[in-house]
Protein backbone atom coordinates (compact mmCIF):
# COMPACT_ATOMS: atom_id res chain seq x y z
CA UNK A 1 0.00 0.00 0.00
CA UNK A 2 2.61 2.37 1.17
CA UNK A 3 4.87 1.45 -2.19
CA UNK A 4 1.80 2.43 -4.60
CA UNK A 5 1.22 5.42 -2.63
CA UNK A 6 5.13 6.38 -2.80
CA UNK A 7 4.97 5.85 -6.46
CA UNK A 8 2.04 7.29 -7.65
CA UNK A 9 3.28 10.52 -5.57
CA UNK A 10 6.32 9.63 -7.69
CA UNK A 11 4.56 10.05 -10.99
CA UNK A 12 2.33 12.95 -9.71
CA UNK A 13 5.98 14.90 -9.09
CA UNK A 14 7.80 13.66 -12.07
CA UNK A 15 4.36 15.08 -14.22
CA UNK A 16 4.67 18.50 -12.78
CA UNK A 17 8.28 19.00 -13.31
CA UNK A 18 7.64 17.53 -16.84
CA UNK A 19 5.11 19.94 -17.50
CA UNK A 20 6.80 22.79 -16.02
CA UNK A 21 10.36 22.19 -17.82
CA UNK A 22 8.27 22.12 -21.35
CA UNK A 23 6.74 25.76 -20.05
CA UNK A 24 10.44 26.72 -19.08
CA UNK A 25 11.73 25.47 -22.52
CA UNK A 26 8.86 27.46 -24.39
CA UNK A 27 9.30 30.47 -22.53
CA UNK A 28 13.28 30.68 -23.14
CA UNK A 29 12.62 31.04 -27.03
CA UNK A 30 10.77 34.00 -26.30
CA UNK A 31 12.79 35.28 -23.02
CA UNK A 32 12.33 39.07 -22.21
CA UNK A 33 15.32 40.88 -21.36
CA UNK A 34 15.93 43.60 -19.81
CA UNK A 35 18.81 46.14 -20.46
CA UNK A 36 20.32 49.45 -18.89
CA UNK A 37 22.59 51.80 -21.21
CA UNK A 38 24.35 54.28 -19.24
CA UNK A 39 26.12 56.68 -21.19
CA UNK A 40 28.34 59.45 -19.69
CA UNK A 41 28.71 63.11 -20.53
CA UNK A 42 32.28 63.82 -20.16
CA UNK A 43 34.11 67.18 -21.32
CA UNK A 44 35.87 66.24 -23.90
CA UNK A 45 36.51 63.28 -25.89
CA UNK A 46 37.84 60.13 -24.86
CA UNK A 47 40.46 58.90 -26.98
CA UNK A 48 41.31 55.58 -24.85
CA UNK A 49 40.05 52.34 -26.19
CA UNK A 50 37.19 50.54 -23.95
CA UNK A 51 39.71 48.54 -22.42
CA UNK A 52 41.33 50.76 -20.41
CA UNK A 53 37.78 52.45 -19.41
CA UNK A 54 36.77 48.43 -18.25
CA UNK A 55 39.65 48.16 -15.94
CA UNK A 56 39.15 51.37 -14.64
CA UNK A 57 35.24 50.91 -13.81
CA UNK A 58 36.35 47.37 -12.51
CA UNK A 59 38.45 49.10 -9.87
CA UNK A 60 36.78 51.54 -8.77
CA UNK A 61 33.90 49.41 -8.06
CA UNK A 62 35.89 46.10 -7.41
CA UNK A 63 32.83 44.88 -4.80
CA UNK A 64 30.78 44.11 -8.16
CA UNK A 65 32.87 41.00 -10.04
CA UNK A 66 30.32 41.03 -12.69
CA UNK A 67 31.79 44.54 -14.00
CA UNK A 68 35.66 42.99 -14.26
CA UNK A 69 34.40 39.26 -15.01
CA UNK A 70 37.21 38.25 -11.99
CA UNK A 71 35.53 36.38 -9.22
CA UNK A 72 38.86 35.57 -6.98
CA UNK A 73 41.85 32.99 -7.01
CA UNK A 74 42.80 34.19 -10.69
CA UNK A 75 38.52 32.51 -11.71
CA UNK A 76 36.62 34.23 -14.37
CA UNK A 77 33.62 33.94 -15.70
CA UNK A 78 32.91 32.68 -19.11
CA UNK A 79 29.53 33.42 -20.16
CA UNK A 80 27.76 36.35 -22.63
CA UNK A 81 29.14 39.28 -20.90
CA UNK A 82 26.20 41.01 -19.01
CA UNK A 83 28.12 44.04 -18.44
CA UNK A 84 29.95 45.57 -22.30
CA UNK A 85 31.69 48.79 -22.37
CA UNK A 86 32.17 50.83 -25.55
CA UNK A 87 33.83 53.97 -26.45
CA UNK A 88 31.73 54.89 -29.83
CA UNK A 89 32.79 58.36 -31.19
CA UNK A 90 34.45 59.27 -28.09
CA UNK A 91 31.46 58.95 -25.96
CA UNK A 92 32.07 55.78 -22.93
CA UNK A 93 29.11 53.99 -22.18
CA UNK A 94 28.17 50.54 -20.12
CA UNK A 95 25.86 48.32 -21.72
CA UNK A 96 24.22 46.19 -18.26
CA UNK A 97 21.66 42.74 -18.58
CA UNK A 98 19.60 41.51 -16.37
CA UNK A 99 21.49 42.12 -13.29
CA UNK A 100 24.22 43.67 -14.82
CA UNK A 101 21.46 46.26 -15.46
CA UNK A 102 20.84 46.71 -11.88
CA UNK A 103 24.47 47.78 -10.59
CA UNK A 104 24.54 50.22 -13.35
CA UNK A 105 21.70 51.61 -11.51
CA UNK A 106 23.65 51.54 -8.37
CA UNK A 107 27.22 52.88 -9.63
CA UNK A 108 25.86 55.51 -12.03
CA UNK A 109 26.05 58.68 -10.05
CA UNK A 110 28.94 57.55 -8.84
CA UNK A 111 31.28 57.99 -11.90
CA UNK A 112 32.15 61.78 -11.03
CA UNK A 113 35.66 61.37 -13.39
CA UNK A 114 37.66 58.73 -15.55
CA UNK A 115 41.11 58.30 -14.75
CA UNK A 116 42.66 55.82 -18.08
CA UNK A 117 46.50 55.98 -18.04
CA UNK A 118 47.41 59.94 -18.09
CA UNK A 119 44.35 60.98 -19.48
CA UNK A 120 41.35 62.77 -17.11
CA UNK A 121 37.98 63.11 -18.22
CA UNK A 122 35.66 65.00 -16.03
CA UNK A 123 32.48 63.15 -15.82
CA UNK A 124 29.63 65.73 -16.25
CA UNK A 125 26.25 64.06 -16.77
CA UNK A 126 25.35 60.47 -17.17
CA UNK A 127 21.97 59.24 -18.89
CA UNK A 128 20.20 55.89 -17.64
CA UNK A 129 17.86 54.37 -21.11
CA UNK A 130 15.96 51.21 -19.94
CA UNK A 131 14.22 49.03 -22.34
CA UNK A 132 13.22 45.83 -22.18
CA UNK A 133 13.85 43.64 -25.53
CA UNK A 134 12.18 39.99 -27.20
CA UNK A 135 15.11 38.45 -28.08
CA UNK A 136 14.59 35.44 -30.36
CA UNK A 137 14.43 34.06 -33.69
CA UNK A 138 11.99 35.94 -35.79
CA UNK A 139 9.91 35.16 -39.22
CA UNK A 140 10.85 38.43 -41.17
CA UNK A 141 14.54 39.83 -41.02
CA UNK A 142 16.21 42.15 -39.46
CA UNK A 143 19.06 44.68 -40.54
CA UNK A 144 21.93 45.71 -38.36
CA UNK A 145 25.08 47.49 -38.77
CA UNK A 146 28.37 47.03 -36.20
CA UNK A 147 29.44 50.15 -34.57
CA UNK A 148 32.89 48.40 -33.59
CA UNK A 149 34.76 46.03 -35.35
CA UNK A 150 33.49 42.12 -35.08
CA UNK A 151 36.42 39.75 -34.15
CA UNK A 152 35.11 36.97 -36.08
CA UNK A 153 38.35 34.56 -36.53
CA UNK A 154 40.04 32.51 -33.51
CA UNK A 155 42.60 30.75 -33.55
CA UNK A 156 41.41 27.67 -34.76
CA UNK A 157 39.26 29.40 -37.35
CA UNK A 158 42.04 31.51 -38.31
CA UNK A 159 43.75 29.38 -41.08
CA UNK A 160 40.41 28.00 -42.54
CA UNK A 161 39.29 31.53 -43.56
CA UNK A 162 43.13 32.92 -44.32
CA UNK A 163 42.98 29.48 -46.77
CA UNK A 164 39.72 30.15 -48.63
CA UNK A 165 40.53 32.01 -51.69
CA UNK A 166 36.96 33.01 -53.25
CA UNK A 167 35.70 35.99 -51.69
CA UNK A 168 31.81 34.69 -51.91
CA UNK A 169 33.14 31.13 -50.36
CA UNK A 170 34.61 33.77 -47.81
CA UNK A 171 31.32 35.58 -46.78
CA UNK A 172 29.75 32.23 -46.63
CA UNK A 173 32.32 31.41 -43.91
CA UNK A 174 32.03 34.58 -41.86
CA UNK A 175 27.73 34.45 -42.06
CA UNK A 176 28.11 30.80 -40.73
CA UNK A 177 30.68 31.98 -37.94
CA UNK A 178 27.99 34.98 -37.45
CA UNK A 179 25.12 32.13 -36.62
CA UNK A 180 27.42 30.50 -33.99
CA UNK A 181 28.05 33.78 -32.26
CA UNK A 182 24.39 34.72 -32.09
CA UNK A 183 24.11 31.28 -30.67
CA UNK A 184 26.28 31.68 -28.50
CA UNK A 185 25.22 34.15 -26.90
CA UNK A 186 21.84 33.14 -26.72
CA UNK A 187 23.00 30.25 -24.85
CA UNK A 188 25.11 32.56 -22.57
CA UNK A 189 21.70 34.48 -22.03
CA UNK A 190 19.89 31.44 -21.29
CA UNK A 191 17.59 31.22 -24.41
CA UNK A 192 16.82 28.51 -26.95
CA UNK A 193 17.11 29.10 -30.76
CA UNK A 194 14.09 27.11 -32.35
CA UNK A 195 14.72 28.16 -35.60
CA UNK A 196 17.39 27.69 -38.17
CA UNK A 197 19.11 31.28 -38.38
CA UNK A 198 20.29 32.96 -41.86
CA UNK A 199 22.52 36.02 -41.83
CA UNK A 200 23.51 37.53 -45.26
CA UNK A 201 25.94 40.46 -45.09
CA UNK A 202 27.76 43.08 -46.56
CA UNK A 203 31.40 43.61 -44.88
CA UNK A 204 34.73 45.26 -45.07
CA UNK A 205 37.95 43.96 -43.33
CA UNK A 206 40.14 45.98 -41.11
CA UNK A 207 43.05 45.63 -38.71
CA UNK A 208 41.69 46.03 -34.81
CA UNK A 209 43.94 45.49 -32.09
CA UNK A 210 42.65 43.05 -28.94
CA UNK A 211 44.73 42.35 -26.01
CA UNK A 212 47.94 44.06 -27.59
CA UNK A 213 47.75 42.03 -30.64
CA UNK A 214 46.62 42.63 -33.81
CA UNK A 215 43.73 41.17 -35.85
CA UNK A 216 41.40 40.92 -38.40
CA UNK A 217 38.25 42.50 -37.92
CA UNK A 218 35.05 43.00 -39.71
CA UNK A 219 32.75 46.19 -40.15
CA UNK A 220 29.62 46.74 -42.36
CA UNK A 221 25.45 45.84 -42.00
CA UNK A 222 24.51 42.07 -41.80
CA UNK A 223 20.89 41.17 -42.22
CA UNK A 224 19.37 37.86 -39.69
CA UNK A 225 16.10 36.76 -38.64
CA UNK A 226 17.00 36.97 -35.18
CA UNK A 227 15.98 39.78 -32.84
CA UNK A 228 18.90 41.45 -31.23
CA UNK A 229 18.73 44.28 -29.00
CA UNK A 230 20.73 47.58 -29.73
CA UNK A 231 24.41 47.63 -28.36
CA UNK A 232 24.24 44.07 -27.68
CA UNK A 233 28.02 42.87 -28.88
CA UNK A 234 29.10 39.42 -30.33
CA UNK A 235 32.01 37.28 -31.51
CA UNK A 236 35.73 38.33 -29.71
CA UNK A 237 35.95 40.67 -26.91
CA UNK A 238 32.28 41.69 -26.59
CA UNK A 239 33.29 43.22 -23.08
CA UNK A 240 35.79 45.41 -24.51
CA UNK A 241 33.33 47.19 -26.62
CA UNK A 242 34.17 44.74 -30.01
CA UNK A 243 31.26 43.48 -32.37
CA UNK A 244 28.62 46.01 -31.05
CA UNK A 245 25.45 46.26 -33.50
CA UNK A 246 22.44 48.63 -33.78
CA UNK A 247 19.24 47.99 -35.34
CA UNK A 248 19.10 49.82 -38.93
CA UNK A 249 15.29 48.37 -39.78
CA UNK A 250 13.11 45.38 -40.04
CA UNK A 251 12.79 43.17 -43.78
CA UNK A 252 10.36 40.89 -44.62
CA UNK A 253 10.90 37.55 -44.80
CA UNK A 254 12.91 36.51 -48.01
Amino acid sequence: MWVKRIYYVSLIRFKILKKRLIKSLLFRCTMKINTCHLVLKTNKKVKQNPSKFRGYIGREFDKYPILHNHYGNNKFLYSYPLVQYQIIDGQPSILGIEEGADILVDISSKIKALKMGDSYYRVEDHYLYYKEYDVRATRKYHQYKFLSPWLALNTKNYQSFKNIKDWKEKKSFLNNIMVGNILSMSKGLGIIVNKRLHVSSLLDDEIAEYKNVQMNAFTGEFKVNFNIPDFFGFGKGVSQGFGTVIKVTDQEED
